[in-house]
């Protein structure tokens, strides 16, 4: 045979081979990529998982001792971290009062059972024992404030120091509830001096308001706004028939007020707002969705979507309760417009789980917000539901979508400068066994600099490393040191420091056990 012909046989062989070669490394590049497209899906390593902890008309708290209400939230805070829940938005003023030492408001009645009466521990604060220990579980908490309720409907049991008494003038009735009239400036001055009390007082991670803005129409009642608009609308240059868009601008100028307030305060802390699922229906404009049922902009008058475009909120939860396939307000057809929005706001979504669970919706949901490329987690309302296990959503949740934690999405928006990484990791054995040690810089100027809290990942040896994968994360705390296991199976250990802000510093250095 000749020799010529041999050697392009085999040279033909060989570059079929390195094809071959090159096709099967795709393949598996390929299957090893969407099999970790899958695992992000099923347990991303970064998504807010919040609940809602509502006190108005709960009879959880009345009349609790201090000791008392401190074992009850211990326990309840330990349940809901075990569903993987990583943020408690604690109602802290349903009526214009405090489950917190205000010096503002009077107490709250569904705290102590009359307003204005101090729990009977002279120094007990609620609010300062929960923010301490929600961190101490590494849950963010965020306060959530009712803006404008001053009493719910048929209440007038109000304190000698509601602020009610000293300014009768800023407050109407509304469907029998006692409301600010958000046409009076002092009002928004007000509210924002008590959420500036909040931040500069307490270590809370966001001011959390939701869709109480304008109070839900009742019909054939009439919102008695005509004095104030006469003296303040009608001044402003509003006509009679833009009585609509100065009610708008009245709450465009308080939640603006309101995050120049935190800004200036704690530039770290955020501020959030859960808006009704309905933005505005598809007959009412070209911003409208498929939708037909109460709206934001022109029932509530809350203009979210300019919030949104303007960047004065941080985050954006709208309450889709809904089911999926709703004939007014279909679940998937809401979660798709506002994910279809252009903002860069975060979306967090709010999650009916009662009627989820009664509908066998809950993977479904579960799904469709994790498929949204803009939609970072969501909020369940309320925690109640979950401490229940209404349709074993609990069981759920820490067996499928929430098996391993999450960290918050970073706001690199507010801030994207990562902190140093972790000094000196390292291993040592105590009485009660191996803990791993580590050091930061301490030389911090700016507090947001400063890590917030450590992630521990864990690696079996001549694993790959791979810091983006929640089933890695052995430990979340906010110590510098982390218990470990001591046995016959090797480990490697990495550690990585998180902000205010929740962006991760580099990885410290990798040791075995």
């Amino acid at each position: 045979m000749n020799p010529v012909f041999l050697s392009g046989r085999l040279l033909s062989a060989i570059r079929v081979a390195v094809r071959m070669t090159a096709l099967s490394l795709c393949l598996i590049s390929c299957a090893a990529s969407r099999q970790f497209k899958q695992e992000q899906m099923l347990s991303p390593k970064r998504e807010f998982r919040g609940a809602w902890i509502q006190t108005v008309f709960q009879e959880d708290y009345l009349n609790l001792t201090p000791a008392s209400f401190r074992r009850l939230m211990e326990e309840r805070l330990d349940r809901l971290r075990a569903c993987g829940i990583n943020a408690i938005l604690f109602q802290v003023r349903p009526e214009a009062d405090a489950f917190y030492r205000s010096p503002y408001e009077p107490w709250s009645r569904f705290l102590t059972g009359r307003q204005g009466v101090p729990p009977d521990e002279p120094d007990f604060d609620p609010m300062a024992f929960l923010v301490d220990a929600c961190h101490r579980r590494n849950m963010e908490f965020h306060a959530w404030l009712n803006p404008y309720r001053a009493g719910t409907a048929g209440f007038n049991g109000f304190a000698a120091s509601h602020v009610l008494h000293r300014h009768p003038e800023w407050f109407v009735k509304y469907n029998g509830q006692t409301l600010f009239d958000p046409g009076v400036p002092d009002c928004r001055v007000f509210i924002c001096r008590v959420v500036e009390d909040i931040v500069s007082r307490y270590d809370v991670d966001a001011i959390h308001m939701d869709d109480y803005f304008y109070p839900y129409p009742v019909a054939g009642q009439k919102f008695p706004d005509d004095r104030s608009f006469e003296r303040y609308g009608r001044s402003g240059g509003y006509r009679p028939e833009e009585r609509d868009e100065w009610r708008r601008e009245n709450v465009n100028q308080l939640i603006r007020m309101l995050r120049q307030t935190i800004r200036q305060t704690k530039p770290w802390v955020r501020l959030g707002i859960s808006p009704f699922g309905i933005y505005r229906n598809g007959g009412k404009g070209r911003t409208g969705s498929r939708t037909s049922g109460l709206q934001n902009y022109d029932d509530l008058y809350a203009d979210v979507l300019l919030w949104m475009e303007k960047g004065w909120i941080d985050y954006c939860a709208p309450q889709l309760y809904w089911e999926i396939g709703h004939p007014s307000a279909d679940y998937e057809t809401l979660i798709r417009w506002w994910n279809d929005r252009k903002c860069r706001t975060p979306l967090y979504i709010g999650q009916d789980v009662a009627r989820t669970m009664k509908a066998g919706q809950l993977k479904e949901k579960m799904r469709q917000s994790r498929m949204e490329k803009r939609v970072q987690g969501n909020i369940f309302w309320p925690a109640n539901e979950l401490l229940w296990n209404n349709g074993g959503v609990a069981d759920s949740l820490k067996r499928l979508y929430h098996r391993y934690p999450a960290l918050i999405p970073a706001f690199e928006g507010l801030h994207d400068r990562k902190p140093e990484r972790i000094k000196h990791l390292r291993v040592e054995q105590t009485g009660r066994g191996q803990v791993l040690r580590w050091d930061i810089d301490a030389s911090h100027r700016w507090p947001p600099d400063e890590p917030a809290y450590f992630v521990i990942y864990r690696f079996r040896k001549g694993e790959k490393m791979n810091l983006e994968r929640s089933k890695a994360i052995y430990a979340i705390t906010r110590n510098l040191s982390c218990p470990i296991p001591a046995g016959n199976v090797p480990y490697r250990y990495a550690v990585t420091a998180v902000d205010r802000f929740h962006n991760e510093s580099k990885a410290g250095k990798v040791i075995s056990d």
